[in-house]
């Protein structure tokens, strides 16, 4: 995944969840924050941000709030990103098999998946996690409590049983970690659930991904500590 028309900003303030305050060139500017998580050890003061001009000038904000450096560390913190990596990485790894059909918001009996898959005989759905929570080397999602994310992984133990292959990937949007862990501090349900799933055969992944300032793109599996 590319980006295109990135600048380089300062973190000045995040009003609400949704925009925040970014000095570019000398002038502050409003921002629209693609990432409605708490990532409150992201957004610090003064901490240089990537963000994207916008090519509608109609657009109430100019900009969108693309990553973030903590430290020499670059952290993607597009939520809208991760599905979009992990679709590519799909068909470049052949892990589904090699001709692997993808499809995208597909509804099984009362839930929606972010993916369907096909390959030869084999079918299954998967959920789509970013994590941008990072401490030590160690990634945890979520960084809010998800009773969404509960839901989904319950869902997918309902696909699991009825007989489809059903996984959640975990996309850590940076590179350099040790291992993915649930936030069972945070919040100790999606912990439980998770440990669930995967006890019911449901498949648990973490995938790193190499950032740059215009770049995104999934690598390696991360090892797990459910």
């Amino acid at each position: 995944m590319t980006y295109q028309n990135i600048l380089s900003g300062r973190f000045v303030e995040r009003p609400n969840r949704f925009i925040a305050h970014i000095e570019i060139d000398g002038r502050t500017e409003v921002c629209h924050v693609k990432n409605t998580g708490r990532c409150r050890e992201l957004l610090v003061p003064d901490a240089r941000v990537l963000v994207q001009q916008a090519d509608n000038p109609d657009r109430k904000t100019k900009f969108d709030l693309i990553a973030v450096y903590k430290g020499n560390r670059l952290i993607n913190m597009d939520s809208q990103i991760p599905n979009r990596v992990f679709a590519e990485w799909v068909q470049k790894s052949g892990f589904f098999g090699k001709d692997v059909t993808l499809r995208a918001e597909t509804f099984f009996k009362n839930s929606r998946f972010d993916f369907y898959w096909e390959s030869g005989e084999r079918k299954g759905f998967v959920e789509v996690k970013g994590v941008t929570l990072e401490k030590d080397g160690v990634v945890r999602f979520p960084d809010a409590p998800t009773e969404r994310g509960v839901k989904h992984l319950q869902e997918l133990m309902v696909a699991k049983n009825a007989g489809y292959e059903a996984d959640v990937f975990f996309v850590i949007q940076m590179e350099a970690c040790d291992y993915f862990t649930p936030n069972r501090k945070t919040h100790p349900a999606f912990a439980d659930a998770l440990k669930e799933a995967s006890d019911a055969g449901v498949g648990v992944h973490a995938l790193n991904c190499i950032v740059t300032e215009h770049t995104i793109e999934a690598k390696d599996f991360v090892p797990i500590k459910l």
